[in-house]
C-alpha cells in the first residue's frame, strides 16, 4: 500500500472548509489537511512553496478568500491580495508540483442583468471590488495552471459562519415583523451539498479543467428565501417583501444571478438537490 493521496483545504475555517472537514472520515482513502490563514499566509510565493516541498499534495482545494463584500469596497487591496494575488500563487506552485488545482468562485463575477441562466462562457462583468477580485482570482488560476478546475457558486449557507439562514432563524426569533429584499434572484447553494460534490469529482479520478458552475437546483428571490426559512422554523414572524432600493449597500448586488450547472452535472453524472430540500436538511442541523 502506497501513502494514501493528501488534499490540501486552503479557507478551513470558512462555510465550505469546515463542511468538507466533515467528509474527512467518509473519504477516508485520502489525507486532508486544513489550512486557515494563520496555518499559510496564501499570497506568499516561498511560505507555500515550501509547504508543498513538504507535503507533496495531490490535490488543492482553494476555498480561502475575502468574503466580506460590502468591506471590500473599503479594503480593495486586501480583496485583490486574498481573491485575485494568492489564487495565482496557488495556481503557479500546484503547476510546479503537479498538483490538481480546484478553486471556488462566484456568480458575483457577472453584472446581474441577465435573463437566462449564465453559462460558464457567459461574458464577465463585476460591479463590485468582490466580484472584481474574484474575477481575476479566475484569470490568474487559468493564465498560471491551464489544468485548473473552477467552480463559481452562489447564495452559500451552511451551520457554520456567517449567513442568511443563521441570520433569518436569529432575527426571526427576535422580532415581529422583517424586510426583505425581493427583487434580486439567484439560487441557493448548500455549502454541505458543494463539498460533496467537490468530493466526488476528486474521487472520481476524472479530472476535467475548466470553468464550472454549482448551485442547489430551483430560482428564488431572497424574500422567498426567508419565507422558506419562517416556514421550516414555524416562525410568527411577519416577513414584508421590499426592493433593494429601500435596503442601499456599499457593494452592488447582482439583481439576477442564476447560473446554468449542466455542464458540472453532467461531466460528473451527478444529480442536482433541490434547494428546498437542503434547506431543510440544513436547519435540522442547526435544530439539533
Amino acid at each position: 500500500m502506497g501513502a494514501k493521496p493528501v488534499i490540501l483545504v486552503t479557507g478551513a475555517n470558512g462555510q465550505l472548509g469546515k463542511e468538507l472537514k466533515q467528509l474527512e472520515q467518509a473519504f477516508s482513502g485520502y489525507t486532508f489537511i486544513f489550512l486557515s490563514r494563520e496555518d499559510l499566509p496564501i499570497h506568499h510565493f516561498e511560505l507555500v512553496r515550501n509547504f508543498f516541498k513538504g507535503y507533496h499534495p495531490q490535490y488543492l482545494i482553494n476555498c480561502a478568500a475575502y468574503t466580506a463584500v460590502d468591506k471590500a469596497e473599503t479594503e480593495q487591496d486586501l480583496a485583490f491580495q486574498v481573491n485575485g494575488e494568492a489564487v495565482g500563487v496557488l495556481a503557479a506552485v500546484c503547476k510546479e508540483y503537479r498538483t490538481r488545482f480546484l478553486h471556488i468562485s462566484t456568480d458575483y463575477v457577472f453584472d446581474g442583468n441577465g435573463t437566462a441562466p449564465y453559462q460558464p462562457d457567459s461574458p464577465t462583468n463585476p460591479q463590485s471590488v468582490y466580484g472584481a477580485s474574484k474575477l481575476m482570482g479566475e484569470q490568474q488560476a487559468v493564465q498560471f495552471n491551464p489544468e485548473s478546475i473552477i467552480i463559481r457558486t452562489s447564495w452559500v449557507y451552511s451551520e457554520f459562519g456567517k449567513n442568511f439562514v443563521k441570520t433569518m432563524m436569529k432575527l426571526m426569533a427576535e422580532r415581529e415583523d422583517l424586510n426583505v429584499v425581493n427583487d434580486q434572484v439567484g439560487s441557493p447553494t448548500y455549502a454541505a451539498d458543494l463539498a460533496a460534490v467537490i468530493m466526488q469529482i476528486i474521487n472520481s479520478g476524472k479530472w476535467v479543467p475548466g470553468l464550472y458552475h454549482y448551485s442547489n437546483e430551483g430560482v428564488i428571490n431572497w424574500y422567498e428565501f426567508a419565507l422558506a426559512i419562517k416556514e421550516i422554523s414555524q416562525s410568527g414572524c411577519r416577513v414584508h417583501p421590499i426592493p433593494s432600493s429601500q435596503y442601499p449597500t456599499p457593494a452592488k448586488r447582482p439583481s439576477y444571478s442564476v447560473m446554468d450547472t449542466t455542464s458540472l452535472l453532467h461531466t460528473w453524472s451527478l444529480a442536482p438537490k433541490p434547494w428546498k430540500e437542503s434547506l431543510k436538511v440544513c436547519m435540522a442541523r442547526l435544530h439539533n
